[in-house]
């Protein structure tokens, strides 16, 4: 039964949900995979709204087995998501997390710093912007938070375990059909 529970806990949220080759961003700055579709996931760079699209630059981070990048200090590259429609930079803020499902549209020179970088680009389908760590140095029991001395060795036991009960109301996805 826990066992059950847990496997359940690990899959990827529906709108990211799916099997997915492979393809990594250093693949794709390698090779041709246009047209192939990917899941990759990151944290935002940068937000650019243009007239018709918002287009991400992000980090690209190895996914955890719900599809949520995995905060380390382990990269595969940069890559270039681009969306139908707005996405507020307000929200869509540098450093949040978000994965992406869309197909390889083609590589883009740009610039990191003073670096030329080839950054591959996806038509994204599904943006899926993940809900903000809560802060470890407080833990919340019911609605009522409280200061943890210990923020790491409590986290995934009382944050954690009263996640719905603290008001969190989930990540925001924006989803195109396809």
């Amino acid at each position: 039964m826990t066992a059950a529970m847990l496997a359940a806990c690990a899959r990827p949220p529906q709108p990211i949900a799916g099997e997915f080759p492979s393809v990594q961003v250093a693949d794709v700055q390698r090779g041709d995979h246009t047209g192939e579709r990917v899941r990759w996931g990151g944290v935002i760079v940068e937000t650019r709204p243009e007239q018709d699209r918002t287009c991400f630059e992000l980090v690209s981070l190895p996914l955890d087995g719900r599809a949520r990048p995995r905060l380390v200090d382990d990269t595969y590259g940069r890559f270039e998501a681009c969306a139908p429609g707005f996405y507020d930079p307000a929200i869509y803020q540098e450093r949040r997390e978000v994965t992406v499902v869309g197909a390889v549209q083609d590589v883009v020179t740009g610039k990191v710093g003073d670096y030329d970088y080839r950054f591959p680009r996806v038509a994204a389908e599904t943006v899926y912007l993940w809900p903000e760590h809560p802060d470890p140095s407080f833990v919340y029991y019911g609605a009522y938070p409280y200061w943890n001395p210990w923020p790491y060795w409590s986290v995934g036991w009382g944050v954690g375990w009263n996640a719905d009960w603290n008001g969190d109301r989930g990540p925001m996805v924006h989803h195109q059909s396809r």
